[in-house]
């Protein structure tokens, strides 16, 4: 996986114009080197290794936030604070992971940013307070259609629940940029024998797996294979099982 944290790390400072990157980046239209302070006051960001001082409380991050967003909104941050139940005078060192993460997020989301930017927000979480989270951010998208969520992260399934699109970057490079319910749609694995694995055409899947006993192999339209090799069986993959056939697949 470390090519593909290489990527999404670059897209993202890169985005954030952390890093100089050869085109430009382009945000609203407009260029994020010539119009940085005025972009950034329409991006929310959570990124795992960046945030203030553990020695703040929830308080004293509303004092420092709302000088530096003209949109800062403090009833806003304190409801978010109460809705995942935070509190507000306790210092962040003594937060756990999940009430680091929601913290952040609150943070992020208090000032009615136009886009969210966040890296691995559910990474190292334990399946309740993700799909809390990830409630979180449905609840961002369904206020206002126009906002929108970038969202780098290992864990696949949650892709599948939140993601309208997906891309794949695999060494810096896109590997795939596709509507996440046309992946799951129209995406199948045909599991075969040899024999019949040699019969089928090049051009007619993805890549494949060579197992014990059966080949694997990925379809990009189960549907047209289906109706070329007539007792071909697909099983419908899952995002991770794809990406996974895309990178580790033979060609």
């Amino acid at each position: 996986m470390e090519k593909m944290e290489h990527g999404k790390t670059t897209t993202i400072k890169s985005i954030l114009n952390i890093i100089n990157s050869d085109g430009g980046v382009k945000i609203f239209g407009k260029d994020i080197r010539k119009s940085e302070k005025e972009i950034k006051e329409e991006i929310g960001v959570v990124l795992d290794d960046s945030f203030l001082s553990e020695y703040l409380t929830a308080k004293n991050i509303n004092s420092v936030m709302k000088d530096i967003y003209k949109n800062w909104n403090r009833e806003k941050f304190f409801n978010y604070l109460k809705t995942f139940n935070l509190p507000d005078n306790k210092m962040i060192k003594d937060f756990s992971s999940g009430m680091k993460m929601k913290l952040k997020i609150a943070t992020a989301m208090a000032h009615s940013p136009k886009i969210l930017i966040l890296d691995e927000p559910t990474s190292g979480l334990d399946p309740v307070v993700r799909n809390e989270i990830l409630d979180i951010f449905r609840g961002y998208i369904e206020e206002d259609e126009k906002r929108a969520i970038l969202i780098s992260t290992h864990i696949t399934s949650d892709l599948e629940h939140i993601a309208d699109y997906i891309i794949l970057i695999d060494n810096g490079s896109v590997v795939f940029y596709k509507e996440t319910e046309e992946i799951l749609e129209n995406y199948g694995i045909v599991k075969t024998s040899k024999e019949e694995f040699e019969k089928f055409d090049r051009s007619d899947y993805i890549s494949y797996k060579k197992g014990k006993y059966q080949y694997e192999i990925l379809v990009e339209n189960k549907e047209r294979f289906r109706n070329k090799y007539r007792n071909s069986i697909t099983d419908k993959p899952n995002i991770e099982d794809i990406m996974l056939f895309y990178l580790k697949g033979d060609k």
